[in-house]
C-alpha cells in the first residue's frame, strides 16, 4: 500500500539565516536538477523544545506539516511527524548509545519500521574527531528484513545539501524529508 504522499527522489538544500536553520524541498526535475518546490522547513535555534514546521512555499502562510519532540530533554529523543490538521504521520528517535560511534536512528510509520545508520563507520569515525564540512554524510534506514526504505546522501558543498532516495512507497514523503532534516538539524550540522 503506497504512503498517502509519496516521492521517490527529492532534494533538501540548507538556506543561511541567522536565527533560524531554514530548508528548502524540491521535487527532481527530467534532468535531474531542481524541479518544484515542494515546501520550506524553519526551525528556531535554542528553542527548549525542538519543533520544525514546514510551510508549502517562502511566504511561509501555510503550514503543511511538522515534526516535534515529545520531551524537553531527552538524548533519546523522539519526534514525532504531523500533517497539517495535527495528525500523526510517523515517529523517529535518535538512539543515544548506539550513536556513540555511528550515529542511529529509528523510523517508524504506517506498516514499516526501519534503523538508519550513517553508512560509513570510517567517516562516522572521523566525524567525531574532526569537524571537516564537506565530508560527504550518508544514511540508510533499512527495514527489519534488510530492504532499504530511504537513504539520505549529504552532497559536498558549501551549504548542506542532500539528495533523499525513498524507495519503499509506504514511506510518506512527509515523513521522509522530516527525517531527512532532522538528521541535519539536529546533529547541529
Amino acid at each position: 500500500m503506497s504512503a498517502p504522499m509519496y516521492l521517490p527522489t527529492f532534494y533538501v538544500r540548507q538556506k543561511f539565516a541567522m536565527t533560524t536553520n531554514r530548508y528548502e524541498l524540491y521535487a527532481v526535475a527530467p534532468d535531474g536538477g531542481f524541479g518544484q518546490l515542494m515546501g520550506v522547513a524553519q526551525q528556531k535555534r535554542l528553542a527548549f523544545k525542538e519543533e520544525v514546521v514546514f510551510f508549502s512555499d517562502e511566504s511561509r502562510s501555510r503550514r503543511v506539516f511538522s515534526f516535534k519532540a515529545r520531551s524537553v530533554m531527552d538524548l533519546n529523543a523522539g519526534y514525532d511527524v504531523y500533517d497539517e490538521n495535527g495528525v500523526q504521520l510517523g515517529f523517529f528517535r535518535k538512539d543515544f548509545k548506539a550513536s556513540l560511534l555511528r550515529s542511529t536512528f529509528h523510523l517508524e510509520g504506517p506498516g514499516y519500521t526501519a534503523v538508519g545508520q550513517e553508512r560509513s563507520q570510517a567517516v562516522a569515525l572521523i566525524r567525531r574527531f574532526m569537524d571537516i564540512p564537506f565530508l560527504p554524510i550518508h544514511f540508510d534506514f533499512t527495514d527489519p528484513g534488510g530492504q532499504v526504505l530511504l537513504s539520505s546522501e549529504r552532497q559536498a558543498s558549501v551549504r548542506d545539501r542532500y539528495t533523499v532516495s525513498v524507495p519503499d512507497p509506504r514511506v510518506d514523503f512527509r515523513v521522509a524529508a522530516a527525517v531527512a532534516v532532522g538528521l541535519d538539524a539536529l546533529m547541529q550540522r
